[in-house]
Order: structure tokens, then sequence, then C-alpha cells
């Protein structure tokens, strides 16, 4: 029934899009993918249907690459991406048509730890090994493998994963914690502060600022999101002025416990 979205993809709908806090979420590229998918298949519920799911096999596979990418384990990897592709929690938003920003803001949120991962690896300390250096890039043998590494490859890749993380919070923001699951991805598996614990206080402590001023944009980003929700919801009447903060607590436990039961036994 909204009429921005039953016209397709136009410039003013765009527009519309990016300026509307409509149904108390700004989610503008969400509502974008609704209008593609009026503009190619006219109201056809069954082939908006057909994205999402085109959507969540590919949260699926990206998700399995991620894991194998990072951890090297190829069946626990896939067991993950199954529970993932199959569990009642996700396959809910892929059966709900208006769930939409649910699978679009998971691929972004994916395509951004993908990003950061390379982009990680980059930065990682390269093993002693004979090197020949060219004007634009350096080529690095070993005793296995000969690899290329483009000197500007880390910057491109921070960047990549910053444009993905502002698309995915466009599309939800319920992403807004990604910059901590990145923290946690640096802890393990990809081992950044390896080392930290023995390494003595203060250089532990300089490497613990440093990976957190590498996330100062995305946190940037997170302030962002969340002031422009707030008050879209305010605006929208979602957010209530009569809760105490005791109450607010007790909601966000009882909602925590109640998630992981349904994890469990969905």
């Amino acid at each position: 029934a909204n009429t921005h979205v039953q016209s397709g993809l136009k410039w003013e709908n765009v527009v519309w899009a990016f300026k509307s806090g409509h149904a108390s979420n700004w989610h503008p590229l969400t509502w974008i993918s609704h209008m593609l998918d009026l503009q190619i298949f006219g109201d056809n519920p069954g082939a908006q249907h057909l994205v999402s799911v085109g959507f969540h096999i590919a949260n699926a596979l990206l998700l399995f690459l991620l894991l194998r990418r990072i951890t090297s384990a190829l069946w626990p990897s896939f067991m993950v991406a199954a529970l993932f592709a199959l569990h009642p929690l996700h396959v809910e938003s892929v059966a709900w048509v208006s769930e939409r920003k649910d699978v679009l803001s998971s691929f972004f949120f994916l395509l951004t730890l993908g990003a950061y991962v390379r982009y990680a690896k980059a930065r990682m300390p390269q093993p002693e090994t004979a090197t020949t250096h060219h004007a634009t890039r350096t080529i690095v043998h070993s005793s296995r493998f000969t690899f290329y590494v483009s000197p500007s490859a880390p910057s491109l890749w921070y960047l990549l994963a910053l444009l993905c993380f502002a698309m995915g919070l466009m599309s939800k923001p319920m992403l807004v914690t990604l910059p901590f699951v990145l923290l946690l991805l640096d802890y393990w598996p990809l081992a950044r502060m390896q080392n930290v614990e023995a390494s003595g206080a203060l250089r532990a402590l300089r490497t613990l600022l440093s990976l957190l001023l590498e996330k100062l944009p995305f946190f940037v980003l997170v302030v962002a999101s969340s002031v422009v929700t707030f008050i879209v919801q305010q605006r929208g009447g979602a957010v209530s002025t009569v809760l105490s903060l005791g109450a607010r607590v007790a909601n966000a436990l009882v909602a925590y416990v109640r998630y992981l039961g349904k994890v469990f036994w969905p």
C-alpha cells in the first residue's frame, strides 16, 4: 500500500527513501530494493520472495567462505553456515517479505567482515622471504608459492569495508554492533592481539589503543546511524518516555534471554 514503492524505481522515490522515516525506520536501501522488485517483476509476491531467498543463499555462502578463510576449518565452517541457512530465526526473515531489511543488512554485514579480514591480513607482518621490488607492487617469493602484494591494498580494503558498513546501516540500523564484532575478530581468529598479554602492559595498551583508533570511522557511522534512528523512531511514536531505567534494563535482559532460548528451542 506504499505508493512510492508501488510506482517503482524513480528519482523522486529514491529521494523519498533517503528522506523518509516511514514505519519508524530509516533504511533507504531497503526501500530502494523493494522499488526495484516492483520495477522488474511488477506486483508479484512470488518474485519478491525469490529475491529474498537469493539474498539468503548468498549470505549463507558468504558466511561459509568467510569462516573457511579465517579459520581454515572446512567442516565446522560448513556446519555453522548450514545452521545459519536453516535456522528458523533466519528463515523467518526470508519468508516475511517486509523483512527484506534483515537479509539485505546481513549481506552487507558479511561483505564488511570479508573486506575487513582482507585488510587485516594485508597489514599483518609478512614472512621473511626473498622479495623483488617493482614500481607498483612487491613480488614475494617463498618456498611454496609466489604472491603479489599491492602497496595500496590495505587502505582500499579498509575503505571498502567502511562503504559496505554504511550501506548495511542504510539497510537496517541493527548493524551498529559491527565494530565490536571487528574487535572480537582481532582477538580471534585473526590473532592481531597475539602475545599482547606477554609483551608488557605498555605495549599491550598501545596495541589495544591502535585497534580501537582503527575502528573510529566505524564508530562515527554508528553514532550517526543511532542518532538518526532515535529521531525517526521518536517521531514515529516508537520511543517511550514513561519507562524507567530499571524497566528498560529488565526488558533488555528478558529480550536477550528469550532470543538465546529461541536459538536452542525455536
